[in-house]
């Protein structure tokens, strides 16, 4: 219950989304967050930090934690549900969906870069 209450929080798994390729510092991660405001970045970047999801570099920049790799890897299933769901209720908006993490649902047994997943038996 404690990760869902984490993950369920506004903009958590975004912030988990946009450091899947690499560290960033706090202004880039704001702007790949669509600008969403300091005070809330702040504040779930010190939960995300506190829950050791991500960690600080010493130039200021975040990155995932290998929790948060693993964290983000696990949630791959919900996400190709997400997908399934999402085509079920819209089959043409599913159709022209931009998002790349519906766009994975057509390959249910890879992750993010395409590879096979570790255990695709989900």
């Amino acid at each position: 219950m404690a990760a869902l209450d984490l993950f369920g929080r506004r903009w958590s798994l975004r912030i988990l989304w946009e450091l899947r390729a690499g560290p960033l510092g706090f202004r880039p991660l704001q702007k790949r967050c669509d600008d969403m405001s300091s005070s809330v970045m702040r504040q779930r970047l010190t939960e995300l930090l506190d829950a050791q999801v991500i960690h600080q570099l010493p130039d200021s920049r975040y990155e995932l934690t290998p929790l948060g790799q693993e964290a983000r890897h696990a949630l791959n299933p919900l996400a190709r549900w997400a997908g399934r769901w999402a085509a079920t209720i819209d089959p043409q908006g599913a159709d022209h969906a931009d998002d790349q993490s519906v766009s994975r649902v057509s390959h249910p047994d890879t992750v993010d870069d395409g590879t096979p997943e570790r255990d695709s038996a989900d």
